[in-house]
């Protein structure tokens, strides 16, 4: 009886054992599994980085120089038979995504599979005083903007806007031929001086003019801050800009101080009214370096989209003249202002616009844009 007490305790302690160990042993094995598959790296697109340092950038600007960006990105799309193909541009190893599928995943997973990223050159030209990364930035800024656009803030827009475009075609437009990418950039520019920092004084958006281009030329160029290079012009002329921002931006604060400014009137007010999460303003160099990124995001983008649509609309006789007709019957007299009622009004407008954008979105080689009409 005794021994059989022993026996049977011995089983359960062995038995217990081995369950513990079976336990330990299954905890650690899964452990490691689950370490490897972390550890193991996902399989990349097809493609190849090129050069050390450089990467296809060169073959990428000599495309761009001869008007054919698209062909940078056709061959590599046939050569490896997929949408999606990885290189190097700027230094930067970079996924290319191509077509419908491409857009819709990027702008359908923001903050979740993709977050907004830019070179670290970026921040050699707009600096900051802290340490966030680009997507925390932009995340920052848009809450700063948010009252800027909402829908009754946009509505004081248009008048501002249809106003600067009339002083742009008394000054600028009135002549039988026109070079519509310059004219075109000197109203995007004063048009964000206007909404961005009410800046109306003709000579002081000159004064912005040129370091805006040089920002716009160097901005997405190799990163070599070496003395006549693209990126070392950019360096400066946002330098030089900042500068030319912060002396307003004292002066905005002079003036909201003592009540001489509406707080919604402009983006600066609303930067320098807006707080973060703890309830602190940001400083004037952050304000400042916000400002100027924003002017120039307003400026190359809204220059191409407006280029182009004016260059479709030259070439389609019959679309330009049903745009004509529609817009000429906005305005009871030339001395009207437009508002946002009569904004929206328009729908052949409309369509082309979107059209346009639609098909310069698709393709780079332009010239066989169809008719929006016809569809």
């Amino acid at each position: 009886m005794e021994h059989a007490l022993i026996l049977s305790l011995l089983l359960f302690v062995f038995t217990f054992v081995c369950l513990l160990l079976h336990h330990f042993i299954s905890k650690r094995a899964q452990e490691t599994v689950a370490a490897n598959r972390k550890s193991e790296k996902p399989p990349l697109p097809p493609g190849t980085t090129g050069w050390p340092l450089i990467g296809e950038t060169l073959d990428y600007f000599s495309k761009v120089l001869h008007g054919c960006p698209e062909k940078f990105v056709s061959e590599r799309r046939d050569k490896y038979s997929s949408k999606v193909f990885r290189t190097s541009i700027i230094g930067q190893p970079m996924a290319i995504l191509g077509g419908a599928e491409g857009n819709k995943l990027l702008f359908s997973n923001e903050s979740k599979l993709v977050q907004v990223w830019w070179p670290s050159s970026i921040d050699k030209i707009f600096p900051k005083s802290h340490n966030k990364t680009n997507h925390e930035d932009f995340i920052d800024v848009r809450k700063m903007l948010s009252a800027s656009l909402k829908v009754d803030a946009l509505q004081k827009f248009v008048g501002t806007t249809d106003m600067v475009m009339k002083q742009h075609l008394q000054t600028d437009w009135d002549r039988n031929e026109v070079k519509v990418s310059l004219v075109v950039k000197g109203y995007t520019l004063a048009l964000a001086c206007r909404l961005f920092l009410s800046v109306c004084d003709p000579r002081e958006v000159q004064k912005l003019a040129k370091p805006i281009e040089d920002i716009s030329k160097g901005i997405l160029s190799v990163a070599v801050n070496f003395p006549g290079t693209a990126f070392s012009r950019a360096v400066k002329a946002s330098k030089a800009m900042r500068k030319e921002v912060e002396v307003m931006i004292k002066q905005r604060k002079t003036d909201l101080s003592e009540k001489r400014e509406t707080p919604t009137q402009d983006v600066l007010s609303q930067m320098l009214l807006s707080t973060d999460e703890n309830g602190r303003f940001s400083n004037e160099v952050d304000i400042a370096s916000y400002l100027v990124g924003l002017l120039h995001g307003g400026y190359g983008t809204v220059n191409a989209a407006l280029t182009f649509v004016m260059k479709y609309l030259a070439e389609h006789p019959d679309v330009y003249d049903e745009v004509l007709r529609e817009s000429g019957g906005l305005y009871a007299t030339p001395e009207s202002e437009l508002d946002f009622i009569l904004f929206k009004s328009p729908h052949v407008t409309g369509v082309v616009y979107f059209h346009f954008l639609r098909v310069m979105d698709k393709q780079t080689d332009l010239v066989n844009a169809p008719n929006p009409l016809h569809n």
